[in-house]
């Protein structure tokens, strides 16, 4: 609704030394803003100022110049709250402007209160579109940093190489440790971003998973977080050491390896993660005699893949198992006379000894599925 005091005001836009005072006490109040040039805070006080004035004559409040100054002064570098220091500087020298003239002009003390009630409820909405353009701002510039970065690590993880490497950090003659996380989610991606730039390095995402390149190992990212290592690479073999982290990955997540872990560590967990078909004929060529359905069989190969999965030894065997050592040793021996596998016999060669327990690991695995 149209107000008495327009007409001042329209009187006061058209002012320019008004417009240069609102200019000096947005960049007093805000250093900020102060360090930009002064046309540059004048456009938008002037601006403002208008579409202020055309509010009060009864248009339709246009809040779009205040979602535009919020999305320029984010990409200018100013910091919001430094930003609505400015806003309030200025709305604050309107009113001191304003009341003393309007009450020269006769205007009654009510209407002017009333009217700085409603300028200041003006001001109010037009913070709030200048505080969502400046978050849209950024949001579009985090964006558009993340599409690039992530086309930058598809383009050396999986196409062999990219010409925009070093605008997203990455040096030509670097060495880097290819990582991938089995991390999925997006918000769970971003949550561990800030813990993954401590080590340096671009991490996006990379065929749905959250993967990167770093001069260093990640450390500390959480309980439940699976990450794989590479060696370091330069960045045209980037693609390898990609591969052979997937790869790990998978070895990893079948074995339910958590925590950070380098290639090497898993390059047992690996192979046998890459030929299941492998372990499951291991089982049926060694194990034939072993009935899934039989409890004592499944008591038998337990025991078996315990005792290998603990050195040989038959005192930490039977700690993990919660039985004297002799019932570990006579299972032993009853699964020796059912199957012939050497599980306890000395001397064995390591290759007889990673077959056993392969084959055991797979028909443990495979009666777990049927049971």
């Amino acid at each position: 609704m149209p107000t008495p005091l327009a007409p001042l005001l329209a009187a006061l836009a058209g002012d320019e030394g008004l417009v240069d005072e609102l200019v000096a006490a947005a960049r007093a109040a805000s250093p900020d803003v102060a360090r930009l040039p002064a046309p540059e805070s004048r456009r938008h006080v002037a601006l403002l100022l208008s579409a202020g004035i055309a509010a009060f004559e009864g248009a339709d409040p246009d809040f779009a110049e205040a979602a535009r100054l919020g999305g320029d002064r984010a990409a200018q570098g100013v910091p919001c709250a430094g930003l609505l220091c400015a806003i309030r500087a200025a709305r604050t020298r309107v009113l001191e402007v304003a009341v003393p003239l309007g009450r020269a002009a006769g205007i009654p003390d009510e209407v002017l209160l009333g009217a700085a009630l409603d300028f200041d409820r003006y001001v109010g909405a037009l913070e709030r579109h200048v505080v969502e353009g400046y978050h849209a701002a950024e949001r579009a510039r985090a964006r558009g940093r993340r599409d690039q970065r992530d086309g930058v690590l598809r383009a050396l993880l999986l196409a062999g190489g990219s010409d925009e490497a070093a605008a997203v950090g990455l040096r030509a003659g670097g060495r880097y440790r290819c990582v991938v996380l089995d991390v999925t989610d997006p918000a769970r991606a971003e949550a561990l971003e800030p813990r993954l730039s401590a080590c340096g390095g671009v991490f996006g995402t990379v065929e749905g998973r959250l993967a990167g390149l770093a001069p260093r190992t990640p450390a500390g990212l959480g309980p439940g977080v699976t990450a794989v290592v590479g060696p370091p690479l330069p960045l045209e073999r980037a693609g390898d050491g990609y591969r052979l982290c997937v790869a790990a990955l998978a070895g990893a997540a079948r074995f339910a390896r958590t925590g950070v872990h380098t290639v090497a560590a898993l390059a047992a967990e690996t192979a046998l993660a890459a030929q299941p078909s492998l372990g499951a004929a291991l089982a049926e060529a060694l194990l034939d005699r072993l009935d899934p359905a039989d409890a004592f069989h499944r008591e038998l190969a337990g025991t078996a893949l315990a005792y290998l999965d603990h050195g040989r030894r038959l005192d930490r065997t039977a700690a993990a198992l919660h039985v004297h050592p002799n019932t570990v040793r006579y299972r032993l021996r009853a699964l020796h006379e059912r199957t012939g596998l050497p599980v306890d016999e000395d001397g064995a060669p390591v290759l007889t000894t990673l077959r056993c327990w392969w084959a055991l690991e797979a028909w443990q695995r495979g009666t777990s599925g049927r049971r």
